[in-house]
């Protein structure tokens, strides 16, 4: 008979089923086997391993530290058959307060830090366990929990711990495994051991209810967890975003007037030495603006950056960046992936919700109850029935005695004495073994006191073992001893509803004078830096400027307006108050082409605040040559970068101004040559933002309009100025209604005391006005100090100038009385909010 072929002997098989059965079963070993926590004790089983085997060397509280070394070649030679890498590295974790929101290891030695510095060798360290790690492990030789062969069959350990801690939710856990991955976040002890309480209370619970007692996730860094959305996501579907920010707070040094913002909470997993590198970085880069200086302050006491600002800087718009552009605001991915068991034991990966792990938990250990509670029970009887023979004995000692003296060797007076007494083995066994001393009255008292508590005892377990309502008031009444022993206040506070904050969430509302020079340089100052003066003053010096630059336009608004920046072109560009440098009284500003995308040579003609774009506003433009022009406001709500035509302007002209209007008031335009036109703001229809508009004033052919002026207020006066530093206010009643186009009447009598006229404006007795010099002076006054006069006459001294020096802009400031009333300009309000186009007036 001849041997079988060699290729007879060959399986055939597809490389590609081999290779898929190789991959599934790898894939599954790194799920089940290393990369994702038990729902029941939330544990890895690296971290079980080391856990279990720093119990089995005796390391609990109490009792000296020893080497991690020891732990690790501990782990390696018994449980854990891979790198040593591995075992220290968790050990480590567990040990890290920075990591672990409650710590299962009790570190000594250098075991990392928050900057990203490793451990020191495990040669060099040392551990042993927490009293929660503890707890993790009791009643585990009470057959608890399953046990398995360990890799080589020499040893058992344990598939799970009893854990009378709910881990899971507690310490949280992340991991990769193959397809999958999990990212827990950790949770307050007392919010979860009330949330299990609750459950075992009513079992019935929905998830509202249970949000309503764990709040959110409670990070061992602290920090604020903004918006409650991605909370709700999580706990109802396994699966949401936390938003995290890191805890700080502004800081005012009264020694330089600067402020610094201090950093004294990170957000979970976040490298603070890292973050710190980071903000230094966009500093250097330019990304980050007002920054002056940066210092790592932390010490063993806690965490502390301060982050110094620039004398001009907004400290809390330089934290919003903060949060924008670093790690300072973080996202943690809630992925609640862990292993659950089947019918059969099995384990399998699941996505679940917060009362999903609560009832897992729940269900292990109750179970764990069980099995005690049967362990219990069954050393009792074995104890009962070993008592119950000892008592036969002692009741008939002296036959006891005779029978085993007589016998010729131990099995047979065993024998004899099951025969004889109706014993078992076990029982004859504990007779020949019991001492003398067992045979004293007192000894006799106390076996009988032992074998009635041993029969107490097992009625107890017994009872227990029959009323599942008694089991969970045992379980519940351990949940509340884990929860005094171990619970604290919660370190993360949740703040803030859905959405993100907006740069105005973090301003205060302030008022403030803008400026802008002809040069183009502009600037915001708070309106309390100019004090009040009287009429014809001096006044104070409102901008130190270049030479041959001034003042050409001021206007005062609020730091939360929006702003309509139009050029002299016709241009309309868009951005917020409080973006502008802000800047003191005699400082000169930055100029506006850094800010928006404009030539040097463009000319900022008006600046309209605005707090909201409505369909029933308008925006009213004049030119220089007496064109004007009505657009609705909503048209202008999504200005582009390069920013959008706003107005056609034909060519010799240009635009001088632009107001909020509401389609029904009346307009006054007036000149440098001291005339006027009053008509109806109908007279001019709605057109778009690329027209030219119709002709408001006829003008003489050296003459030019200074000034338009939206009539808001019948009781106010109008109030006109000139280049000299002259002015007065005119009733409004004195300027009659007339047909848009005409010539106009006498505002002012110009004469060479006065000057042209440069500003004319709508105005009441109890308001102030500010005046700004082509010198750079700016004096502000009551608007009651200037005389009440008729058209044609030439006014009274506003400011005192010096020789050469002219008044180039007037803007009127709105009182104390209409701010706290919400409104800022007038009846035009309606309902509080505010008439954005009465709260100033440009000249």
């Amino acid at each position: 008979m001849t041997a079988p072929n060699a290729r007879e002997r060959i399986l055939p098989r597809m490389i590609h089923e081999e290779i898929k059965e190789s991959f599934i079963n790898y894939s599954m070993s790194v799920i089940v086997s290393r990369a994702l926590p038990d729902v029941r004790d939330g544990l890895k089983p690296v971290h079980r391993r080391v856990l279990y085997a720093m119990n089995e060397l005796g390391l609990v509280p109490g009792r000296p530290y020893k080497k991690c070394a020891t732990v690790v070649g501990d782990v390696l030679g018994k449980y854990h058959p891979h790198g040593d890498s591995s075992v220290y590295d968790a050990l480590v974790r567990m040990a890290q307060d920075f990591s672990l929101r409650y710590l299962l290891v009790d570190p000594q030695g250098n075991f990392g830090s928050i900057d990203g510095d490793s451990a020191a060798a495990y040669r060099y360290t040392e551990a042993r366990l927490t009293r929660l790690a503890v707890t993790m492990l009791t009643d585990i030789d009470k057959n608890t929990v399953n046990f398995a062969p360990n890799f080589d069959d020499r040893l058992e350990e344990p598939t799970v711990l009893p854990a009378s801690v709910p881990n899971l939710l507690v310490n949280g856990s992340s991991g990769i495994a193959v397809g999958m991955a999990t990212n827990i976040p950790p949770h307050n002890l007392r919010e979860v051991v009330d949330a299990c309480i609750a459950l075992i209370d009513t079992p019935d619970l929905d998830g509202l209810a249970l949000r309503q007692i764990v709040k959110g996730p409670d990070f061992p860094t602290g920090g604020y967890i903004y918006g409650r959305a991605g909370i709700a996501d999580y706990q109802e579907t396994g699966r949401g975003r936390i938003v995290m920010r890191a805890r700080a707070v502004i800081e005012e040094k009264e020694s330089s007037g600067k402020s610094q913002i201090v950093i004294t909470e990170v957000p979970y997993q976040v490298n603070k030495a890292k973050l710190v590198k980071d903000i230094a970085d966009l500093v250097r880069d330019g990304k980050l603006t007002g920054i002056s200086a940066l210092r790592d302050e932390s010490d063993r006491d806690g965490i502390r950056v301060v982050v110094e600002l620039k004398r001009d800087a907004i400290p809390r718009v330089v934290l919003n960046q903060l949060y924008k552009h670093t790690a300072m605001q973080s996202t943690f991915g809630v992925n609640m992936l862990a292993l659950v068991p089947d019918e059969t034991g099995r384990l399998i990966p699941r996505v679940l919700s917060l009362k999903q792990v609560l009832e897992h938990y729940l269900k292990h250990r109750h179970e764990v109850i069980v099995r005690r509670t049967q362990f219990d029970l069954d050393k009792a009887l074995d104890r009962e029935h070993i008592l119950e023979g000892l008592k036969i004995a002692v009741d008939n000692i002296d036959e006891v005695i005779a029978l085993i003296r007589a016998a010729a060797d131990t099995p047979t007076a065993s024998t004899q004495l099951q025969t004889r007494f109706g014993l078992s083995e076990r029982q004859a066994e504990a007779i020949l073994n019991m001492r003398l001393a067992k045979l004293t009255g007192l000894e006799r008292d106390k076996l009988e006191e032992e074998l009635a508590e041993v029969r107490a005892f097992i009625a107890e377990m017994r009872s227990i073992l029959d009323s599942r309502e008694k089991r969970m008031g045992i379980m519940k009444g351990e949940l509340l001893v884990i929860r005094e022993s171990f619970g604290d206040e919660r370190r993360t506070e949740i703040v803030g509803d859905e959405g993100e904050f907006t740069v105005e969430d973090l301003i205060a509302e302030e008022e403030m004078v803008v400026t802008i020079s002809r040069q183009g340089y502009i600037k915001r100052t708070s309106v309390s830096l100019y004090k009040k003066q009287g009429r014809g003053g001096r006044g104070r010096i409102g901008a130190d400027l270049k030479d041959g630059d001034f003042v050409e336009q001021m206007y005062v608004t609020s730091t939360h307006h929006y702003i309509l920046i139009f050029t002299d072109d016709g241009r309309c560009y868009w951005l917020k108050v409080h973006e502008l440098p802000q800047a003191g009284r005699a400082t000169r500003g930055k100029p506006i082409v850094n800010l928006i995308n404009v030539t040097p040579d463009t000319r900022i003609r008006a600046i309209v605040p605005v707090r909201e774009f409505t369909d029933d506003e308008y925006l009213l433009f004049c030119t220089r040559k007496g064109t004007v022009k009505k657009t609705a406001l909503s048209q202008y709500s999504n200005v582009r970068a390069n920013g959008v035509k706003a107005i056609k302007v034909e060519e010799g002209d240009e635009l001088i101004d632009v107001q909020v209007t509401n389609g029904t008031n009346d307009i006054v335009l007036g000149t440098a040559h001291g005339l006027s036109i009053r008509f109806h703001e109908q007279d001019a229809r709605e057109m778009g933002r690329d027209t030219t508009g119709v002709k408001g004033i006829t003008l003489a052919e050296d003459d030019r309009v200074v000034g338009m002026v939206v009539i808001k207020r019948n009781e106010a006066t109008l109030l006109v100025a000139t280049e000299f530093g002259l002015g007065k206010c005119t009733s409004l009643d004195d300027y009659r209604i007339q047909k848009r186009g005409g010539k106009g009447i006498f505002t002012l009598k110009r004469t060479d005391r006065t000057g042209n006229v440069v500003a004319l404006m709508e105005v009441s007795s109890d308001e102030e006005i500010m005046l700004i010099t082509r010198g750079g002076v700016a004096i502000r006054s009551s608007v009651k100090e200037v005389r009440v006069a008729g058209r044609n006459t030439q006014g009274v001294k506003l400011v005192s100038l010096d020789s050469g020096d002219l008044v180039t802009a007037v803007a009127r400031m709105v009182p104390d009385d209409e701010k706290d009333d919400g409104v800022e300009g007038g009846d035009g309000a309606e309902g509080g909010e505010p008439d954005v186009s009465g709260e100033l007036e440009l000249g």
